[in-house]
């Protein structure tokens, strides 16, 4: 990744109050393509938590890249402008961009979905996604790569939340498209699907739901941020230079074998 300029939207960490709180995602590819020398823009609505993950990179001794912090909305159309430019500019160049935000609101089945919840899931989940492709694929260089994080509730029912599942769904109709305009320039667009992972909004879940903590995973545990990441890795880097349009599932197996 020595030389690559990547936006990690959604790179910050919401701890959710845990003292010490496993890693997230996002703060995990962040530190983890720092490490491999890339330049690194990581912009989060959270300016403490976009904090948190720049302190996290300046205190590792394997960290080699540079780290620039934004702040951002991802359901205001202005603000994604703002730093994906923001982001560019100070790499002198984007040829990577991973979106890694997600909501899940509301109460369980459709019983207790509204339109509000509804409204306010799909504008972070699929249409802020649609917004950064919006402002970044135009400017990004040939042979880039995309990635969108997404979830096994996109393959599989089991969040409970109608409106969670159908945004992280409707991802991959976004990812094909974005794939198709890319493809011309060589830029490449693909998923990483999480399955049940062991972070600070992964422990939320489980308190609220106590049964996801004995799901019967094949592999036999939960996931972490770093294996999310790694995925993430592969996919930004050369190695997978000729992979587009597709689903990486790291999730132990779930949606395979159970």
């Amino acid at each position: 990744m020595k030389g690559r300029r990547v936006l990690v939207v959604g790179g910050g960490q919401d701890t959710r109050g845990l003292d010490d709180p496993p890693i997230g995602n996002g703060r995990a590819m962040s530190v983890l393509f720092s490490r491999e020398g890339a330049r690194v823009a990581v912009v989060d609505r959270n300016a403490e938590a976009a904090q948190g993950t720049f302190d996290h990179v300046i205190s590792d001794p394997l960290c080699e890249g540079t780290m620039y912090l934004m702040t951002g909305d991802v359901s205001q159309p202005a603000q994604v402008e703002d730093f994906v430019r923001e982001a560019r500019e100070n790499m002198q160049g984007l040829d990577g961009l991973v979106y890694n935000v997600g909501i899940g609101v509301g109460d369980p089945w459709l019983a207790g979905a509204t339109a509000e919840s509804w409204d306010k899931v799909f504008a972070v989940n699929l249409r802020g996604a649609m917004l950064t492709l919006k402002a970044a694929l135009p400017v990004m260089e040939e042979g880039s790569s995309i990635v969108l994080i997404s979830s096994i509730a996109s393959m599989k029912p089991g969040s409970r939340l109608p409106a969670y599942d159908a945004s992280k769904a409707a991802l991959g109709g976004l990812m094909r498209h974005a794939g198709i305009e890319g493809e011309r320039r060589g830029i490449r667009v693909n998923i990483v699907a999480p399955g049940l992972m062991d972070t600070s909004i992964g422990r939320a879940a489980t308190q609220g739901r106590p049964g996801r903590a004995k799901t019967p995973v094949p592999l036999g545990r939960q996931g972490t941020g770093w294996e999310t990441a790694y995925a993430a890795l592969f996919l930004l880097s050369d190695e997978a230079a000729y992979i587009t349009g597709q689903t990486l599932a790291v999730d132990g197996g779930m949606t395979a074998l159970r």
